[in-house]
């Protein structure tokens, strides 16, 4: 936006005035006018170039806003993700102490028991 010039904004209004039918003549009055016209118009231009700094400056903290909040994701990703587990590979049970495999429940072999009879 183009800044606005100090009697810019009085001629301006006089103009509009005068189209309604009033016409502002050199007066204590008009130079009240005047001079609110011409605060006004530094009012309009400050708060321009503050909104232009305000932008440029939101747009800087975005951008640092979005990188950080990528380092944040990552991290979290990094910390929650999944471990891969090593393959689950059968070891073979230790061996006795006569250098054989210990016999498990399925190659035991059933001992039958001998009953002996009572004479009686």
């Amino acid at each position: 936006m183009n800044p606005i010039q100090k009697d810019e904004l009085y001629e301006n209004i006089s103009q509009f005035l005068k189209g309604k039918g009033i016409e502002l003549k050199e007066g204590s009055y008009t130079k009240g006018i005047h001079a609110g016209c011409s605060l006004l118009a530094d009012a309009i231009n400050m708060s321009q170039n503050g909104l232009e700094r305000a932008k440029v400056g939101l747009e800087k903290t975005k951008d640092g806003l979005e990188k950080k909040l990528d380092q944040v994701r990552q991290v979290i990703h990094e910390k929650t993700a999944p471990t891969p587990k090593p393959p689950v590979t059968p070891t073979p049970p230790p061996p006795a102490a006569n250098g054989k495999p210990k016999p498990t429940a399925r190659t035991k072999r059933k001992v039958s028991s001998k009953r002996t009879k009572r004479k009686g």
